[in-house]
């Protein structure tokens, strides 16, 4: 087995950056001197990023950007792989670093109550504490905790609706449930809870760190997570110790492959998946035809085709 030689490191901070749009440039440039590719996302409301590359130029990008007093306790979490994570570095500027698109909601000044990977078991286990998972259907399809909640959104704007309708979450014994959410890294279930105290409930929780660094740190003989947990980079998916795990992904819809689908009349590599195939057009489909066979020359060559993102 060949050494891992590219590390990846996920971060994200709700903090006030009125100056967001002006730390773009420079924090692309510094990114590309040190040959780390990725995604940042810069709001007003903070930052939101995995980048990956060499271990001395994350470093050197984790350390410039605490260097700035806003983000001196900025966390990341890290992880390896033996191919390239990501094959461009982009910086964008958006109007919210995890778009909920509810005015107003903002961690800085209120959320819930971070509960460590290591008490997260007891606190779930709760017969009277609503566990929600906040990620995408897709998501949960392939792994998620024991006792939680699927809210069935195929994304994370459609949380609110479903939190408004919700059964579950309605009025018990004259009040509000006890409320726990989690999601990948936690960004998402940080704003979820926030979104929940400005509804009125009072005792909120989530996973600090996400379920990355529970299945970081807590042992599989321990756990009560279930599956593999999908990753927005060419892992696809990690399990317990984040070690990659074994689901492939749809290169047209950009979710990880249903199990059998490489059975089916709908799938074509790079093309469609039976997930996707009816949400496509003809001209869709022909583009991801042209993207297949410029991957597949170039990788005749031995060359990296960047447009395709392809394994």
């Amino acid at each position: 087995m060949s050494t891992p030689v590219y590390l990846t490191a996920a971060f994200y901070k709700f903090v006030d950056l009125p100056d967001f749009a002006d730390r773009r440039a420079p924090l692309q440039a510094l990114c590309e001197q040190h040959s780390v590719k990725g995604l940042i996302l810069l709001a007003c409301e903070g930052i939101n990023s995995t980048i990956a590359g060499q271990a001395e130029g994350v470093h050197a990008v984790l350390a410039y950007l605490r260097s700035d007093p806003l983000l001196a306790d900025l966390q990341h979490k890290e992880s390896w792989s033996e191919r390239a994570p990501f094959y461009r570095m982009k910086v964008r500027l958006k109007k919210e670093i995890v778009t909920l698109g509810v005015p107003g909601i903002s961690p800085i000044h209120r959320a819930g109550i971070y509960v460590k990977p290591a008490d997260w078991n007891a606190l779930i286990a709760d017969p009277e504490v609503v566990v929600v998972d906040t990620r995408n259907d897709y998501e949960v399809e392939i792994g998620t905790f024991s006792y939680a909640v699927n809210p069935n959104i195929r994304s994370f704007s459609e949380l609110p609706r479903w939190v408004e309708d919700a059964e579950r979450l309605g009025k018990a014994v004259g009040k509000k449930p006890k409320v726990a959410m989690f999601c990948t890294g936690g960004i998402r279930c940080e704003k979820s809870t926030a979104l929940m105290k400005s509804l009125g409930y009072d005792e909120v929780y989530h996973l600090e760190g996400g379920i990355l660094k529970y299945l970081e740190t807590v042992p599989p003989e321990h756990s009560l997570w279930e599956g593999e947990c999908f990753v927005f980079d060419e892992r696809v998916s990690v399990g317990h110790a984040l070690v990659p795990g074994a689901h492939a992904l749809c290169r047209a819809c950009r979710q990880p492959l249903p199990e059998g689908a490489t059975e089916s009349p709908l799938y074509e590599a790079g093309v469609s998946c039976p997930r996707c195939h009816a949400h496509t057009s003809k001209t869709q489909k022909n583009s991801g035809r042209e993207r297949q066979r410029q991957w597949e020359l170039a990788k005749s060559r031995a060359q990296t085709h960047i447009g395709a993102k392809l394994p």
